[in-house]
């Protein structure tokens, strides 16, 4: 940690992010539980996003489509928590309560992140450039939801990317013999 006192609000998400539960450690102690909440995080996201862009470009009534857009924005919360506390707070933690070695991670979760959002902001302008030269009307329909989700996905990149990439804590056995 740097030599900048943390807050009140900074030693509570410090405890929060690395409380040693087991009940709650279970839930993403392995990389086989991180990925599954990671998938379950992008397919709650995928299905938020789709709801609302329904809501938003249907012309039909699709009030519902709202409705079970908010309902669902509960269990990614969830999703969301559970992939802070496997990363032990990497990116919600403020850096000052990191130490050297977590914001060295920090930075190469989010270059990593970058990178990726960069393609995907590729692939859409290309996909949007190659079916507007066919369709001119495609550009106007579709362009918002492509920059959309594009946006969405580089909001949540890096969670995802912290999440595929966190380790594996030490076995007690492990932190004995150091």
């Amino acid at each position: 940690m740097t030599t900048t006192r943390l807050t009140r609000y900074d030693r509570s998400m410090l405890r929060l992010m690395n409380d040693r539960d087991p009940r709650r450690q279970a839930l993403h102690a392995t990389a086989a539980r991180r990925r599954l909440a990671v998938a379950a995080h992008g397919t709650l996201t995928l299905a938020i996003v789709a709801l609302f862009a329904h809501f938003c470009f249907s012309r039909a009534e699709a009030v519902w489509a709202a409705v079970v857009a908010v309902v669902l924005t509960l269990p990614w919360m969830v999703a969301q928590g559970m992939i802070n506390r496997a990363t032990r707070g990497l990116l919600e933690l403020r850096e000052r309560a990191l130490d050297e070695r977590q914001s060295a991670e920090r930075n190469r979760v989010l270059a990593r992140a970058h990178r990726i959002t960069t393609c995907l902001l590729a692939v859409a302008v290309i996909g949007l450039l190659v079916t507007g030269s066919a369709d001119g009307d495609v550009l106007r329909n579709y362009a918002v939801c492509a920059l959309t989700a594009v946006l969405v996905a580089h909001f949540v990149m890096p969670s995802w990317v912290a999440g595929l990439t966190a380790q594996d804590e030490p076995a007690e056995d492990d932190a004995a013999t150091l």
